[in-house]
């Protein structure tokens, strides 16, 4: 599967809605390649007091539910169809489920892939 695959099955869970006076979901939509071949998507959620999470983290979630943790290619994509980079709270999230997270491609703009490790240079994880 490629970015564009995975480019419109982000894109398609983009649902920006109110769920609450306190809460919004869906304005960011994310999808990652497992191991297994399978993709698993999720949205962000914002609440008021920051208790929210990315779309990233929701797809991985629901990565982890189904018994995989290897993340071969991932993508979000924002409301207006914009590629988004993954926050550095989604980049190490990643890393931590699988030892080699940090090969994962990650498309952070049109036509520009890099890997989980290169988004973390400096990972702490690594021995010095």
């Amino acid at each position: 599967m490629d970015f564009n695959d995975l480019y419109q099955i982000a894109k398609s869970v983009v649902n920006p809605r109110k769920l609450s006076d306190h809460a919004e979901a869906g304005g960011v939509g994310a999808a990652i390649l497992a191991e297994s071949g399978k993709v698993y998507t999720g949205v962000c959620i914002d609440t008021a007091c920051s208790m929210g999470f990315c779309a990233e983290h929701a797809a991985a979630a629901a990565m982890v539910t189904a018994g995989e943790s290897r993340v071969l290619k991932m993508i979000a994509v924002g409301w207006d169809g914009r590629i988004m980079s993954p926050c550095g709270r989604c980049r190490e999230f990643i890393s931590q489920l699988h030892d080699e997270n940090l090969n994962a491609q990650v498309m952070v703009d049109e036509g520009v892939v890099v890997t989980i490790g290169q988004l973390l240079p400096y990972d702490w994880k690594k021995e010095v």
